[in-house]
C-alpha cells in the first residue's frame, strides 16, 4: 500500500498556470506551451464555478463484476471517455490571465493506473486494501499538463465485486451531474449492449424558478389570490435566505459538535466509505408519507446522524435537538432527459451538451435529537426542503459566485466560498442513476459509489441510484472519524426503523 502511494507521490506535478512552467500567458489571445505558441481565444474559458473548485475531486468507485480485461478496458476508454473535448484538455492562462481550456495530446498510459499493493495486505483483507489505497488519493496531488482524470484499477476481488476501479477527475471538469451524463455516455445496456441503459424519468421543470404556474380564469378568484400571493412568499423566503448567507459567510458558525471539523491540515486525508441501502423501502416510505425520494433520505440522514451523535457522546437527555447545516448542491441545468444528452453526445454534437460546473446550493438545516416515531425525521425532512424550495436561495448563490469573481478576483471568491463551506458542517448531495444493470467499457457494473474530497468539512454524504439500490457514500476525516463503518450501520438501521413505522401507517393512521 505504502508503495503505491509513493509511486505516485513520484509523479511530476507541475502546474500550467505559471510562466515558469511552460505555459505562460504571452499576448492577448496566446499562450505558451511546450515551446510553442497556440491561440487560445477560440478556446472555452473556464467557468467561475469551476474556478471556484481548484482543490475539488471527484472520486467514483466501480465495482465490477469480472476480471479486468485491461485491453478491452483501454479501448472502450480512448473510444469513449477521452474523445471528449474536457477529457484531452488542459487549463492555460491566455494574455489577459484568464483560464482557458486548450486541447492537449492523451496518452492513456498516464491515466490507467494499475497500483503494485502489498499482496499481504491485499490477501489479508482485499476490502480494507481497496478502502485504504482510495483514502491514499485524497493526499496526493495531480499533474495538472495532463488532463485531470485518473483510472485507477485494483484487479482483485472483494467482498463486493471481482474488481474495482477508481476514477479520480478534478471537479472543474464537471459537475456531478455533467460527469454523470458523461460516464453514462460510456456504458451499455447489460441486457442489450446495443443500447443505452434506461434511466429514470426526470421531473420537468417548466418555465422559471420563479414562476409558478398561473391558474386558468375559470378557477376562480381564491386561486389567483393563491396565485400572486406565492411570490409574495417567494420573494420573502428569498430575502431570509440571501441574509442567511450573507450572515454565514461573515459570522453566524454553527455550533462545535463530532461532526464539524477539528483537523485543518489541508492534507488530511479522507476515507471514502459506502454501504447500499434498499431503494424499494425508500420508495415505501416516499408513498406512504406522500413525499419525495430525496425528503426520505434527508429524513434518514438526521436519523442516522442522531443515532450516532447520542451513542458516541453518551448524552442521555432526549429532549436536547441540536441544529447543524448542510451545503446542499443543486443542479441549475434544464431537467433535459439524461438520454437526449447521450444522444447529443452519440450524433457527434457534444458541443450542444452544457459541461462544466452549473451548480448553486442551499443551505439545509440538520436536527441532531432522538425521537420516539422514527417517521418524525421525515415529517422535519419534508417541512424544511418544502420551505427551500419556496425561494430563489440557489440562484442567488450560483450569480454570487459569479459576480464576485469578476468583480474582486479568484481569491476573494475562494475566501468567500471557502468561509461559507467551514461555517457550516455537512456537504450533501443525492443524484439518480441508471434502473437496469450496465456495462462499462465492456465490464458489468456491480455498483457504482461516486464521493470526493477537497471541502473543509469533516463529512461529506452522497447518495447514487443504481438498479435497486441507492448507496449512500461518506467521505470522512479519518482521524476525526476512526469508526466510519458504524456511522454507516446507523443509515441502515434508520432506514429500517423509518421502513417499519412506514409499513404501520395504514394499520395505525396517525393526524399531524
Amino acid at each position: 500500500m505504502d508503495a503505491a502511494a509513493d509511486t505516485l507521490r513520484k509523479r511530476p506535478v507541475i502546474s500550467v498556470h505559471t510562466e515558469s512552467n511552460g505555459a505562460a500567458a504571452v499576448g492577448n489571445g496566446e499562450a505558451r506551451r511546450g515551446g510553442r505558441v497556440v491561440e487560445t481565444d477560440p478556446y472555452e474559458p473556464v467557468s467561475p464555478s469551476a474556478r471556484l473548485v481548484e482543490d475539488f475531486y471527484i472520486v467514483v468507485v466501480i465495482g465490477i463484476g469480472t476480471p479486468v480485461n485491461l485491453p478491452v478496458a483501454r479501448a472502450g476508454i480512448e473510444a469513449q471517455l477521452a474523445r471528449y473535448p474536457r477529457f484531452r484538455s488542459i487549463q492555460v492562462k491566455d494574455g489577459s490571465g484568464n483560464p482557458r481550456w486548450v486541447p492537449t495530446t492523451v496518452n492513456l498510459d498516464d491515466h490507467i493506473i494499475y497500483p503494485n499493493l502489498d499482496a499481504a495486505a491485499v490477501a489479508r483483507d482485499p476490502d480494507k486494501a481497496v478502502e485504504d489505497y482510495v483514502a491514499s488519493l485524497s493526499t496526493l496531488p495531480m499533474d495538472e499538463t495532463r488532463p485531470l482524470w485518473e483510472f485507477h484499477v485494483l484487479d482483485f476481488p472483494t467482498s463486493e465485486s471481482a474488481a474495482t476501479t477508481a476514477i479520480r477527475v478534478h471537479h472543474s471538469l464537471g459537475d456531478g451531474m455533467s460527469l454523470l451524463t458523461l460516464l453514462m455516455a460510456c456504458t451499455r445496456s447489460a441486457a442489450d449492449p446495443a443500447r443505452l441503459p434506461a434511466m429514470p424519468p426526470l421531473p420537468t421543470r417548466t418555465g422559471a424558478l420563479w414562476a409558478p404556474p398561473r391558474p386558468k380564469a375559470s378557477a376562480g378568484a381564491v386561486a389567483f389570490a393563491a396565485w400572486a400571493w406565492s411570490f409574495v412568499v417567494l420573494a420573502w423566503h428569498t430575502v431570509v435566505d440571501v441574509a442567511s448567507f450573507f450572515a454565514t459567510v461573515m459570522f453566524l458558525r454553527d455550533p462545535h459538535t463530532l461532526f464539524k471539523r477539528v483537523n485543518r491540515d489541508e492534507f488530511q486525508r479522507k476515507r471514502l466509505v459506502h454501504r447500499g441501502l434498499s431503494l424499494d423501502d425508500v420508495k415505501l416510505v416516499k408513498n406512504a408519507m406522500n413525499c419525495t425520494v430525496n425528503d426520505v433520505l434527508v429524513g434518514v440522514t438526521y436519523a442516522a446522524l442522531s443515532r450516532y451523535y447520542f451513542r458516541k457522546t453518551g448524552d442521555v437527555d432526549t429532549s436536547k435537538e441540536i441544529r447543524v447545516r448542510s451545503i446542499l448542491l443543486v443542479n441549475l441545468r434544464p431537467t433535459t432527459s439524461l438520454h437526449a444528452c447521450l444522444e447529443m453526445i452519440e450524433s457527434g454534437n457534444e458541443k450542444d451538451v452544457k459541461w462544466g460546473n452549473e451548480l448553486g446550493f442551499i443551505i439545509l438545516p440538520f436536527h441532531i435529537g432522538l425521537h420516539d416515531d422514527p417517521l418524525q425525521y421525515v415529517r422535519k425532512a419534508k417541512k424544511i426542503v418544502d420551505r427551500k424550495k419556496s425561494s430563489l436561495e440557489v440562484v442567488f448563490t450560483h450569480i454570487a459566485a459569479e459576480v464576485i469573481l469578476k468583480l474582486f478576483g479568484l481569491k476573494a471568491a475562494a475566501a468567500t466560498f471557502h468561509r461559507m463551506i467551514s461555517h457550516t458542517t455537512i456537504s450533501f448531495s443525492n443524484m439518480i442513476g441508471p434502473v437496469e444493470q450496465v456495462e462499462f467499457c465492456g465490464h458489468p457494473v456491480v455498483f457504482i459509489a461516486p464521493s470526493g474530497y477537497g471541502p473543509p468539512e469533516a463529512l461529506t454524504v452522497n447518495f447514487q441510484s443504481y438498479v435497486n439500490t441507492i448507496m449512500v457514500n461518506l467521505a470522512v476525516d479519518e482521524a476525526q472519524f476512526p469508526d466510519s463503518h458504524q456511522l454507516l450501520d446507523d443509515f441502515a438501521e434508520s432506514l429500517r426503523l423509518i421502513r417499519d413505522a412506514a409499513s404501520s401507517l395504514g394499520k395505525n393512521p396517525r393526524n399531524d
